[in-house]
């Protein structure tokens, strides 16, 4: 339990945060976040300027009109939300077994062991 401990829980935890389908996942949340915040706060300081200045402010020549990023960011929560990582299957699969030590550190070798052995 040692390895797991000190030196396996690193791997483990360094293996989810950096699998190919979280970083996807929290770019495109991370973008779909921004395009929301720019559509709202441009939409915002849009019926600013028609209420101070009592003026109708044309929006339609603008990169939002028509453009639900509501719904994009709504989505894209989802889409984390219910994100699926084939590492941590795998990490479920070696903590039912007798052994999951000795099988953690088969798929997460520790570095330093390894570096040891040259």
């Amino acid at each position: 339990m040692l390895w797991l401990k000190e030196r396996g829980i690193a791997s483990v935890v360094g293996s989810v945060l950096n699998s190919e389908e979280l970083n996807k996942t929290v770019v495109r949340l991370l973008v779909a976040g921004r395009n929301d915040g720019y559509a709202q706060g441009y939409a915002e300081c849009s019926y600013h300027v028609v209420n101070a200045l009592k003026v109708d402010w044309d929006t339609s020549k603008s990169a939002t009109p028509g453009v639900n990023t509501n719904a994009a960011l709504a989505a894209a929560k989802t889409e984390f939300n219910n994100l699926q990582l084939p590492v941590m299957d795998l990490i479920n699969v070696v903590l039912q077994s007798e052994d999951h030590v000795a099988q953690l550190k088969e798929i997460f070798p520790d570095k330093d062991e390894d570096e040891d052995l040259d």
